[in-house]
C-alpha cells in the first residue's frame, strides 16, 4: 500500500513528537520537575507510529511501563500527559498515577502498565468485548520481550487463539529486559517463533522502519477484523537511553558500539530520507513540523506547571478499593 505524502508527514510528525516528549521527560526529571519513573521511548517510535497509524479510535490499544509513545500515537493529550508527570490534577490520573497509568479510553488507550506483561490478559479481555460488540474493533497489545518471559505471554495467546480473538500481539523487541540482553533470556531470540504452536502468524519484522512495521501490521488487522483470530508480531528495535531514570541518570551498561550501531538505523532519519528521496519533504518542511513540536512540548509543559497539585484530602478518591 502506498502512502500518500499527508500521511507520511502524520506519521514523521508523531515519531518527532514521540521522541521530543520523552527528551524533554528526561530534562524534567533531571531537573526535579516531574517526579516518578520515566522509562524513555526514544528510538522506538516506528512501532507505536507503524502499527496506530493502521487502528481507528475504535479499536483499543494496551501498553506497558515504557508507554508515552503508544499513548501519542494512539491519540492521547500531551498536555494531560505532561500534567501527569507533573503531578498535578489535570493530568490524566488527576496527577496520581504518573508516568506507568496513563490511559484515554476515549481514543481507546486502555493504559499503560507498571507490571511487565500486565497488558497481555487485559488486551484479551478487551479483544472478546470487540468480538461479542460485532462491530469490527481490533485490540493490540503492545509488550517487550521481558514479558514473553511471562506466563501471561502464553496464556494469552493460547486463550487467543482458541476463541479466535480480534488482535495483533506486538512485541517491542529492543533487545533487553531491563538491562539483560535477550540472549539471556530465551533460548530462541525471535519471539515470533513461539506463535506457531498456538496456530497463529507469527511475523517478525524491522522495528525501525516504520513502512515495513505500517504493512505488517495492515495484514494482521485485517486478519482480525475478519474473524481469522489472532498474529504475532515482532518489530525488533532498541531502545537509545537507559532502562529508567529515577532521580539521577543511571550509568550506562551496554556496549558502547552496539549503541552506535542501532542509533545508525534511526527510525526518524530512515522516514526522512524516504521522503526526501520521493521529493515529499523539503528542509522548510522538516524544520516546520519540529518547530511546532516543540511550541507544542512547550505548551504541555506550561499546561503542567499552571496545573495545581491534588488536595491532600482527595487522596483516597477515584480509588476501586481500600
Amino acid at each position: 500500500m502506498t502512502l500518500d505524502k499527508a500521511r507520511l508527514v502524520q506519521m514523521l510528525r508523531t515519531m518527532i513528537l514521540i521522541r521530543e516528549f520523552d527528551e524533554r521527560a528526561i530534562q524534567l526529571r533531571l531537573a526535579g520537575k516531574i517526579y516518578g519513573t520515566v522509562h524513555p521511548y526514544v528510538g522506538q517510535e516506528a512501532v507505536a507510529v507503524g502499527v496506530s497509524a493502521q487502528l481507528s479510535v475504535t479499536d483499543r490499544v494496551t501498553s506497558t511501563h515504557r508507554g508515552h509513545g503508544h499513548c501519542i500515537a494512539k491519540g492521547a493529550d500531551i498536555r494531560r500527559m505532561m500534567a501527569e508527570l507533573f503531578g498535578r490534577v489535570d493530568g490524566y490520573c488527576k496527577g496520581k498515577g504518573g508516568s506507568m497509568h496513563i490511559a484515554d479510553f476515549a481514543v481507546g488507550m486502555l493504559g499503560a502498565n507498571g507490571i511487565v506483561g500486565g497488558g497481555l490478559p487485559i488486551a484479551c479481555g478487551a479483544a472478546l468485548a470487540g468480538q461479542l460488540e460485532g462491530k469490527g474493533a481490533v485490540t493490540v497489545c503492545f509488550f517487550g520481550d521481558g514479558a514473553a518471559a511471562e506466563g501471561e505471554f502464553h496464556e494469552s495467546l493460547n486463550i487467543a487463539s482458541l476463541w479466535k480473538l480480534p488482535i495483533v500481539f506486538v512485541c517491542e523487541n529492543n533487545q533487553y529486559a531491563a538491562n539483560n540482553p535477550v540472549g539471556v533470556q530465551h533460548p530462541r531470540v525471535d519471539i515470533a517463533a513461539h506463535a506457531a504452536p498456538y496456530d497463529m502468524p507469527g511475523v517478525g519484522v524491522d522495528g525501525n522502519d516504520v513502512l515495513a512495521v505500517h504493512a505488517a501490521t495492515a495484514d494482521a488487522v485485517t486478519r482480525a477484523r475478519r474473524g481469522d483470530g489472532p498474529s504475532l508480531l515482532e518489530c525488533k528495535t532498541y531502545r537509545w537511553h537507559f532502562h529508567a531514570m529515577r532521580a539521577a541518570r543511571p550509568p550506562e551498561t551496554r556496549p558502547a558500539e552496539e549503541i552506535a550501531s542501532w542509533k545508525a538505523g534511526d527510525p526518524i532519519a530512515r522516514l526522512e530520507q524516504h521522503m526526501v528521496g520521493r521529493a515529499l519533504l523539503s528542509p522548510d518542511e522538516l524544520r516546520a513540523i519540529r518547530d511546532r513540536v516543540g511550541a507544542e512540548l512547550d505548551e504541555a509543559v506550561a499546561f503542567a506547571e499552571a496545573s495545581p497539585f491534588p488536595d491532600p484530602k482527595d487522596l483516597m478518591a477515584d480509588m476501586f478499593a481500600r
